[in-house]
C-alpha cells in the first residue's frame, strides 16, 4: 500500500522513537490532531511549554545528550522565535566545539488569511543563510525518506521545510525536461503544485514549461539536466513559498544564472506582511500569477509563442 507523506512521516516517527532511543518534542502534540496525523501514539514524546522561545533549547540539550531529537514547530512562522538556539548553537557547535548537534527540525508551514500573520508562510530561507545546517523542503513520500535518510547518516541539524499542502500526496513528482520548451522552471514546496496546474494552461496557450522539483535548498547543487535545460530555452524561474527579496528563489536563480549565463527569475511571496483578513493574504504564487509571470518574461524576451 502506498504511504502518503503523512503516513511516511508518522511511521519514521514510530520507528526512531522505539528503536532509536529518539524523542519528540513538540507544542501541543495530542491536543491538535497529533499534528495532522504526523505523529503516533508511542512513548518518546515530550509535550513542550507554550513559550515558543524555549523549545529549541530543549532540543539542543536532547541533541547534546545523545538522542538525536525530533524537534517540532507546528506553524512554520514562530521559527523566528525558535531560531536562537538552533542558527547560535545547534549549527555552529561542530565547527566552533567540535561538538554534533543533530536536530531534525521539523518546521511545518500553512498559509492562508485565518491563520494570521505570525504564524503564516514558509521561512526556510533564514536557515539556509546559517552555516552548518542543511535544508531541504520535501513534498513527497520518498523525497521526505531521503531528507531522514541524510539526518541518519550525518550529525548536522537539519532542517525539514514542510508544507501541509504536502501531507495528503502519495505519488512522486516527476520533472518535465522537453527539447522544444519555452522556459525553465525550478519549484521549491507547494509552488510544484502550483506550477503543475498553471503548465497545463500554458501549455494550452502554446507555451511549453520544463519543470524541475527542488528538494535540497543547501546545500544547492543543480542537476546537469536543470542547467541544459536552462541554457536551451534561454530563461528560467525559480518558485517559491517563502519571501522573493532575499530568499531562497533568488539565491538559488543567481546560482543558476551564473553557471548557465542565463537570465533567471524569481517569484516568491510579497513583500509585505501576511495577515489574518482576507484582504492582506500573502501566499505562495497562484497558478494564475505564475501564467501571467511566464507569459510576461517571455513577452519581455521576445520569444513568447503565439497563442
Amino acid at each position: 500500500m502506498v504511504k502518503t507523506v503523512a503516513e511516511t512521516i508518522k511511521s519514521i516517527t514510530a520507528s526512531h522513537l522505539s528503536e532509536n532511543n529518539g524523542l519528540l518534542l513538540g507544542q501541543s502534540v495530542a491536543a491538535v490532531g497529533w499534528i495532522g496525523g504526523t505523529v503516533p501514539d508511542v512513548a518518546g514524546i515530550v509535550e513542550l511549554p507554550m513559550t515558543d522561545v524555549a523549545g529549541s533549547g530543549f532540543a539542543v540539550g536532547c541533541a547534546l545528550a545523545g538522542r538525536r531529537p525530533i524537534f517540532v514547530v507546528r506553524y512554520q512562522g514562530f521559527m523566528w522565535y525558535n531560531c536562537s538556539s538552533l542558527i547560535n548553537y545547534a549549527a555552529k557547535s561542530k565547527q566552533v566545539w567540535g561538538i554534533p548537534c543533530p536536530i531534525f527540525i521539523r518546521a511545518i508551514s500553512m498559509e492562508g488569511s485565518g491563520i494570521g500573520h505570525t504564524a503564516s508562510s514558509s521561512v526556510h530561507s533564514i536557515f539556509m543563510h546559517s552555516p552548518g545546517m542543511p535544508v531541504a523542503a520535501p513534498m513527497t513520500p520518498i523525497e521526505y525518506q531521503e531528507v531522514w535518510q541524510y539526518f541518519l547518516n550525518h550529525d548536522d541539524p537539519v532542517y525539514c521545510s514542510e508544507h501541509r499542502h504536502s501531507f495528503a500526496i502519495h505519488n512522486e513528482m516527476e520533472n518535465v525536461d522537453e527539447p522544444e520548451a519555452d522556459i525553465t522552471v525550478i519549484a521549491i514546496s507547494t509552488s510544484r503544485l502550483n506550477i503543475i496546474e498553471a503548465a497545463q494552461t500554458l501549455r494550452s496557450r502554446g507555451i511549453r514549461c520544463n519543470i524541475f522539483h527542488l528538494l535540497w535548498l543547501k546545500p544547492f547543487e543543480p542537476s546537469e539536466a536543470m542547467l541544459e535545460s536552462t541554457k536551451r530555452t534561454k530563461i528560467g524561474l525559480v518558485l517559491d513559498s517563502d519571501h522573493e527579496i532575499t530568499g531562497a528563489s533568488r539565491s538559488i536563480a543567481y546560482e543558476i544564472m551564473h553557471r548557465t549565463e542565463t537570465p533567471v527569475h524569481a517569484l516568491g511571496i510579497e513583500d509585505r506582511v501576511c495577515g489574518a483578513g482576507a484582504s492582506m493574504e500573502n501566499i505562495t504564487p497562484k497558478p494564475e500569477k505564475i501564467v501571467a509571470t511566464i507569459e510576461r518574461l517571455l513577452l519581455d524576451a521576445g520569444n513568447n509563442p503565439p497563442n
